[in-house]
């Protein structure tokens, strides 16, 4: 019984191993793109199609050339490389996309096989299609000198420090002087960049503007807001941009075993409500700010979303298990019914880098 065991467990360890040559030798390696996705920007509706390229090279032992490409949508077109390519040889395919399909955001997908096995690879292009204003006044109702904008302020919305973040504003030129790319000037904090995007914005036209805003070098957590001053040199525009960002620090990903050694701020509450105050009595809260981690915890920003708020802090780094109280003093004058105060509390915390706590009131 027992040799008649061993026999069955010698079979099935060499059937084990003859399965896992067979898969190793079945499975093939895909092809290596330069990149899997691109971003189109902006796109205006009368700057017709816009092409994505992407690059791949061929890495197996065989023979290899594109069977088929499918997309996902009419709006795109695609040429690729259709020569036989040998291992280490590269090819392309670009793929052209029609903003006139539609409008605001779009994701499109690109299917590509080849003549290998386990040669299927997706790719994406992203973007968002704008299309022409029937009505340009309606459209644009912000005036800046001749520019037109859609709104009064640019939003260039969350931005890490690990990279800088882009935002394109569409402009429709009202006036008689075009505006043309090489004679742009800006005056900005050095953390924010303007450029134009089209060679030029001609009268009764629109363009595109850029406006480059580095997290990093801002050097500063928290809610922003700034103003550039644009001019043409060969144009008597002269405008002023006022830009907001949100600017919060990257934290890179970490393993999960890792959660307990981290910094972690823990804030208790995290909401208070004051029920009904008189406008005429300053209110005084603490809040208790901890640290459930194992390595130090540095309170990075304090900051409130009113200058009727004051905020103390008796200390910003905190040890593993140590608390402190964050002071809040609320000052409700000139303020009438339901009210709410937003405290963001911005740490090293790499799970929550930023808390919030609030504080709610009616105030007679």
């Amino acid at each position: 019984m027992i040799r008649i065991e061993k026999t069955l467990y010698i079979l099935l360890v060499f059937s084990f191993f003859s399965q896992l040559t067979q898969a190793q030798e079945t499975i093939t390696p895909k092809l290596i793109w330069a990149v899997n996705k691109v971003d189109l920007g902006t796109i205006l509706e009368e700057q017709g199609p816009q092409v994505a390229e992407f690059e791949f090279t061929h890495t197996q032992d065989s023979l290899f050339y594109i069977e088929t490409v499918v997309t996902d949508c009419g709006c795109t077109t695609v040429e690729y490389t259709k020569d036989t390519l040998q291992v280490g040889e590269t090819g392309r395919l670009q793929v052209s996309f029609d903003p006139s399909s539609g409008a605001g955001f779009f994701s499109r997908m690109i299917v590509v096989k080849g003549n290998l096995q386990g040669v299927q690879d997706t790719l994406y292009i992203e973007g968002n299609a704008i299309p022409r204003a029937s009505d340009p006044t309606l459209a644009y109702p912000t005036r800046k000198g001749d520019l037109g904008f859609r709104l009064a302020k640019v939003n260039v919305g969350e931005v890490f420090t690990n990279e800088p973040k882009l935002k394109q504003v569409e402009v429709y030129n009202f006036g008689e002087t075009p505006f043309y790319r090489d004679s742009l000037e800006f005056l900005s904090p050095e953390y924010i960049q303007v450029s134009q995007l089209t060679d030029s914005i001609m009268p009764n036209d629109r363009g595109l503007l850029q406006v480059y805003y580095d997290g990093a070098m801002k050097a500063d957590l928290g809610y922003f807001e700034d103003q550039v001053s644009l001019n043409w040199k060969d144009s008597t525009t002269f405008i002023q941009l006022d830009v907001l960002a949100d600017v919060f620090e990257y934290y890179a990903p970490f393993a999960k075993d890792d959660l307990n050694l981290v910094p972690q701020l823990v804030i208790d509450p995290k909401e208070k409500d004051l029920r009904t105050i008189k406008a005429s009595e300053i209110q005084v809260e603490n809040v208790v700010l901890n640290n459930r981690g194992r390595q130090v915890l540095e309170i990075k920003k304090v900051q409130g979303n009113c200058e009727c708020l004051r905020l103390e802090l008796p200390k910003t780094s905190l040890d593993p298990g140590e608390s402190i109280l964050l002071k809040v003093v609320f000052d409700p004058k000139g303020r009438q019914g339901i009210d709410q105060r937003n405290i963001y509390i911005f740490s090293n915390d790499p799970l929550n880098p930023v808390q919030l706590f609030l504080l709610k009131s009616r105030v007679e």
